[in-house]
């Protein structure tokens, strides 16, 4: 857009300047193809006017030109670099004897003027003047001007004077034959005043591009600074369907560029404005809709920072400020911003529902078919370098509420690390950091991440819909994996982890009931939501090689219950091959209380895929376990019957018991452990 603006700029000055040098050249009929040959040997190119020119002197110079034509750069892909249906053109004489040039009217009707820039990247409005021509000669022999050193002499830009300057119907094309992008601006009407140098300039008219209507306002304090490098106060509108912009402020016309002032930007939807230059957004969600930024902008060429910024997308809030630096060999950004607020579930993709189990003896279902055999591409990371720091109150991803939250990320190279140093989450806190590495061939990524202190019955329910577990929850998590699918990650993922929960309960199962009353452990489902398990600790650590989860100390404390289990679980396949060891003992010394206490142990084994997973008893891992010791394993037995007995059989006072309900498969009650 940049480039084709400067063209368009010097088109319209080209034009200007042969306008002006056109009434020193009268006759105009007998002097066309001297008018012709000027501008030829000035640029290089052939000026063809086919219309007729009239021209007067009195009471004001009057020049009319019809049909123009002004030809592009050899091996162009148009003929044309520009033309036009009529120039119109009025100067006001007696400025004009004394060295000034006041344009009383100016207009270009229906110009056409296509900018381009050929594979060599060489622009068609770079023009290439022929010294020692034929109007040199003469000049030099009539000591005429010619239109540059008319302009240089008695007409400098310095002393120009504009009254009714219009450009009407216009448009104005730009083609870059290295990329093949092309873009168009049509129906151009613009109109400019300016009584001279030192008043101000006022430029307003409106553009279509791309199909949408375009309002362009342009104001200018002090023109005559803004020539001299100096600087002066500046005014833009930009005003069109998909987008409003407004800048007040100061521009410096210096090597760079400076421009201090406050901008106000305001899009009705990030999504239609992509849409409408050509860069669709194809993100999930239906968030990026509203966007409007406001505050401080001071830019030096390529360098832009905002301070003081406002900003809001969406339902997101932000204040801080930014820097955008893109003369580096890579655009950077750093920005510090306070968030009120993170909703990140408009920019998620929908939830995807959980598969169906399979059907009683069908075939089993494909285990790996829920990783995505799709590339994964961070060569995104690699386009710019960044710096970030976050300070949010809360974010809200799917269901899941975390509290004041502080993050750093750094983008360099194509590797992006993020600090999370900062978090609070359902009354815990905690901390972490992910690493993704796009600067190689393979993808990669790296996370540790540690909990303390956090409720994990609504964590569960938010994040997994899990209600099964409650308790305060510790956990600490740090794997590493690369691939260029997710199905290749997930093989290479390597690490550990260790997870706690304290002073909780699991619900559905009531495993001290079980041992009290056998009848009245497994109940129906409607009494099991009332049941519960209370533990006082639930713990667990693990290992990550190569995708396969391997547990071998999870252990559960609880009254007249001990729970030990050991397996593996294979992410790659998406299976499970663990084993449960609940032991019913006969004391009710439980929270906190020894492992190795005697009791009755029926292991469980669960495996399958994890949409379908298999429950079985191992009972002869029951029997072999309680032949270890036969006089523990008598003990046991004793004290599981005075529970099966009920109450009183043992000399021991009657307690008030509920009528036990129909028994269920028990089964069933130890998979209520796990939530399936």
């Amino acid at each position: 857009m940049k480039k084709l603006l400067i063209g368009f700029a010097v088109v319209i000055v080209l034009i200007v300047a042969a306008a002006i040098a056109i009434p020193f050249l009268v006759p105009l009929e007998t002097y066309k193809e001297e008018i012709a040959a000027r501008v030829r040997d000035a640029t290089g190119r052939e000026l063809t006017i086919k219309g007729d020119i009239k021209f007067s002197l009195l009471p004001r110079i009057e020049l009319e030109v019809d049909d123009v034509a002004f030809s592009n750069a050899p091996g162009a892909s148009t003929e044309d670099m520009a033309k036009l249906a009529k120039l119109e053109l009025r100067l006001k004489l007696m400025p004009l004897l004394s060295g000034e040039v006041a344009i009383d009217s100016f207009v270009l009707v229906d110009p056409v003027i296509q900018l381009e820039i050929d594979k060599q990247g060489r622009p068609n409005w770079a023009f290439a003047a022929r010294p020692g021509g034929p109007a040199d000669a003469e000049g030099a022999r009539s000591g005429a001007a010619r239109p540059a050193e008319a302009t240089e002499r008695g007409m400098a830009l310095s002393e120009l004077r504009l009254g009714d300057v219009r450009l009407v119907n216009g448009s104005v094309t730009y083609f870059d034959a290295r990329s093949g992008a092309k873009q168009q601006l049509s129906k151009i009407n613009m109109r400019l005043s300016l009584p001279d140098l030192d008043s101000p300039f006022a430029g307003a008219g409106d553009v279509t591009w791309n199909g949408k209507r375009v309002e362009l306002k342009l104001d200018v304090a002090k023109p005559r600074r803004l020539l001299a490098g100096e600087s002066t106060a500046v005014a833009v509108n930009l005003a069109a369907e998909p987008v409003k912009l407004d800048y007040t402020g100061s521009i410096t016309n210096a090597d760079p560029v400076r421009i201090d002032g406050t901008l106000d930007l305001d899009v009705p939807s990030l999504r239609a404005l992509a849409a409408w230059t050509g860069n669709p957004i194809q993100a999930p969600g239906g968030g990026l809709g509203p966007l409007r930024i406001k505050g401080k902008l001071s830019a030096a060429g390529p360098r832009l920072t905002f301070s003081d910024v406002e900003m809001a997308l969406d339902a997101i809030a932000a204040k801080g400020e930014l820097l955008v630096d893109a003369g580096r060999a890579k655009p950077y950004l750093k920005a510090r911003l306070e968030v009120v607020r993170l909703d990140l579930n408009p920019y998620l993709p929908p939830e995807k529902p959980d598969g169906a189990p399979a059907k009683a003896g069908g075939p089993a279902p494909k285990a790996a078919a829920g990783w995505s055999d799709d590339p994964i591409d961070l060569a995104a990371l690699r386009g710019a370098d960044a710096d970030l720091a976050l300070s949010v109150g809360s974010i809200a991803v799917r269901k899941i509420e975390v509290g004041k939250s502080v993050l750093t990320v750094e983008l360099k190279n194509g590797r992006l690390t993020a600090d999370l140093t900062e978090l609070a989450l359902y009354k815990g806190s905690g901390r972490g950091r992910v690493v993704l590495d796009g600067a190689g061939k393979v993808p990669a990524i790296e996370t540790t991440f540690k909990l303390a202190g956090v409720e994990a019955e609504p964590l569960l329910r938010d994040a997994a819909g899990v209600e099964r577990l409650s308790g305060t929850a510790a956990a600490e998590l740090a794997f590493a994996g690369r691939g260029r699918s997710q199905r290749e990650l997930i093989g290479t993922l390597n690490g550990r982890g260790a997870v706690t929960f304290a002073d909780g309960a699991i619900k559905g199962i009531n495993l001290g009931a079980m041992v009290r009353n056998l009848s009245s452990a497994f109940l129906d489902s409607k009494a099991r939501e009332t049941q519960k398990t209370d533990f006082s600790e639930l713990s667990g650590t693990y290992t990550i090689t190569n995708g396969i989860v391997r547990n071998t100390d999870l252990a559960l404390k609880s009254p007249l219950l001990r729970l030990s289990g050991a397996g593996t679980v294979d992410l790659p396949r998406r299976t499970v091959d663990y084993r449960v060891e609940p032991k019913l003992v006969m004391t009710t010394e439980g929270q906190g209380g020894r492992r190795e206490v005697a009791g009755i142990m029926v292991p469980v084994v669960i495996t399958g895929p994890w949409d379908d997973l298999s429950y079985r008893p191992d009972l002869g891992g029951m029997v072999k376990e309680q032949l270890k010791d036969p006089g523990k394993a008598l003990e046991s037995v004793k004290g599981l019957l005075r529970g099966l007995t009920g109450p009183g059989t043992s000399g021991e006072p009657a307690t008030e018991e509920a009528e036990p309900a129909p028994m269920t498969n028990p089964l069933d009650a130890l998979k209520g452990l796990f939530g399936r």
